[in-house]
């Protein structure tokens, strides 16, 4: 329940600190007063979209400050439980800062939050019904989401939307896939020919670099033999002296020499080991000569192989060191593109079953709507009768249209029937009922869905326009009964509704030193006399206006 209101700030809002009570608040004052401020800078409390021009021009900011006390409503502790906002005691603070350059700033029991969590925890704290409401009335949108609140299809609802996303999600990526589809299958067919041609070339990894030193080998076969005999006759196979006799009469004269100076018996080591190593490298050229061969057949295929891998790294504009990679490249995409298929297929059949599983979930919905409308079609028209609308027949009608393409709120048309007259048929709202009956009705809808919903504070701002006389009293007496067990602020113009109140608020307007005040006082019995008989008969009060008024006000709270 709201028990403290703080504006600082606000429009013509100097400074206003506002106690609320239990029961039926009524809020009345002169046109143009200000009486709707008070629940303007809720809405800013309740995350609604803040605007810098309703700052008050001589201020640098506005703030508005909400207390509730929380300690019967477990769904709004659990809420500021789960996001660590929780305080020690059952008092929850909601507060919004607004300055001139257009920034603002949320804060509940005094943590920085954003404006979304407070709408999040706003709407179990309290329903606005503003004075423009009768004209919704005419929108379908409105018209379902009234019949949804009265019955609780939230979890309906929650079900529903959640099958729709999944089927929408499933469907973009079908679409999507299809549009890839046909814009990949000219590449398709480029592709599957690449990796034809590249798979009859079958380019080994490392391949190129391979033939490339065998080509080298091949090719230059001659000289190398013919170089390595040379070599092998020089080092060590002539009759003359050869590389490897020198190196060892070297060895023997330094060995010899050592018996003069040790310090030469490292060199003769080093002298015979390098002996020892061309003997060894003799061993080897002969043998790697023996086995040389030359193979004409071998290169003729191995320059038939580079010829290849050149004219295909040409072809594909890459290296030829680079074909087997890009070999692997086209594959990998082709076979992608090939998946994409695969899966568009299966997606046809997730696809059939999503929205089976949504036409499932909006069936228990729509089912479920038909059992609460023909609930809501009685009461609105007993309400309707005790609103002076004797006659008055209310039917909710519901079309299932589940070939319908689907959407998040089932797939219900909705239209709201009404006969004011009788023998008179039942025709669309719209086109029969007058604008006074339209707010009666609209009221009648807004009192009977307010007693199904668990929020602890109802507003209704001036949702009594276009009524008077006896209407305006059962009008009255209806929020005061709603106000009996729930807190209800109600914003009014009409005296038979504000004597319904158990409490009432007065907001005045004044001009100090060329600049808007707005004021708000709760009246005590007295003023509140003074303040119906104004509302009777104007801004003249006499004796009787005020007689009337006291009657008025002792009928109406009783």
């Amino acid at each position: 329940m709201l028990t403290n209101l703080e504006v600082n700030d606000f429009a013509i809002v100097s400074a206003l600190n506002i106690e609320w009570h239990a029961g039926m608040t009524a809020i009345t004052g002169e046109t143009g007063a200000g009486k709707s401020i008070a629940i303007d800078a809720l809405s800013l409390c309740l995350g609604e979209r803040a605007d810098p021009a309703a700052v008050r021009p001589s201020a640098d900011k506005a703030q508005i400050s909400a207390h509730f006390d929380i300690s019967q409503l477990p769904i709004a502790q659990q809420f500021l439980s789960e996001h660590m906002l929780n305080n020690d005691d059952e008092d929850c603070i909601l507060r919004r800062v607004i300055s001139k350059t257009g920034r603002s700033k949320s804060y509940i029991n005094g943590i920085s939050v954003t404006a979304s969590q407070l709408r999040e925890l706003g709407q179990y704290l309290i329903s606005i019904h503003g004075q423009h409401a009768h004209q919704l009335l005419l929108k379908p949108e409105h018209q379902l989401h009234l019949l949804d609140s009265y019955a609780g299809h939230t979890p309906l609802i929650n079900a529903v939307r959640t099958q729709y996303i999944h089927f929408n999600k499933l469907q973009r990526e079908h679409s999507e896939l299809l549009k890839q589809q046909h814009a990949q299958a000219a590449r398709q067919q480029l592709l599957e020919y690449q990796v034809a041609e590249l798979n009859e070339f079958a380019i080994a990894q490392d391949e190129y670099e391979a033939i490339e030193v065998e080509h080298s080998k091949l090719s230059n076969s001659q000289t190398i033999i013919e170089t390595c005999q040379r070599e092998l006759q020089h080092l060590y196979e002539r009759d003359e002296q050869t590389v490897l006799s020198q190196l060892q009469q070297s060895v023997q004269q330094f060995v010899d020499l050592t018996g003069y100076d040790q310090a030469l018996e490292p060199i003769a080591q080093m002298l015979d080991e390098a002996a020892v190593q061309v003997e060894e490298a003799c061993r080897e050229l002969r043998s790697y000569s023996e086995n040389i061969e030359q193979d004409p057949m071998r290169l003729q295929d191995v320059e038939s192989r580079l010829s290849q891998a050149m004219d295909l790294s040409r072809k594909h504009h890459i290296k030829p060191q680079e074909l087997y990679e890009f070999h692997q490249q086209l594959c990998d995409e082709l076979q992608s593109i090939s998946s994409d298929s695969a899966r568009i297929d299966d997606l046809e059949i997730e696809i059939a079953d999503s929205l089976h599983a949504y036409q499932v979930a909006a069936r228990s919905l729509s089912d479920s709507r038909c059992k609460a409308a023909a609930k809501l079609n009685a009461l609105i028209s007993q309400s309707m009768h005790s609103l002076s609308m004797d006659n008055g027949r209310f039917s909710i009608e519901l079309q299932q249209m589940p070939q319908q393409k689907p959407n998040s709120s089932g797939f219900d048309n909705i239209e709201f029937l009404v006969s004011t007259n009788p023998g008179q048929p039942l025709q669309p709202l719209g086109k029969v009922a007058s604008g006074g009956e339209l707010s009666r009705i609209s009221l009648a809808i807004q009192v009977i869905i307010a007693q199904r919903v668990t929020t602890p504070t109802l507003i209704f701002d001036e949702v009594d326009v276009g009524i008077s006389g006896p209407t305006a009293s059962q009008v009255g007496k209806l929020l005061r009964q709603l106000g009996d067990s729930t807190q209800v602020i109600c914003v009014t113009h009409l005296p038979q509704v504000a004597c319904s109140g158990h409490q009432q608020q007065f907001v005045a307007k004044t001009v100090k030193n060329g600049q808007t005040f707005t004021s708000m006082e709760a009246l005590e019995h007295s003023k509140r006399i003074a303040e119906i008989a104004r509302l009777i008969g104007g801004n003249k009060i006499s004796d009787t206006t005020k007689a009337s008024a006291e009657e008025l006000l002792l009928v109406q709270s009783a």
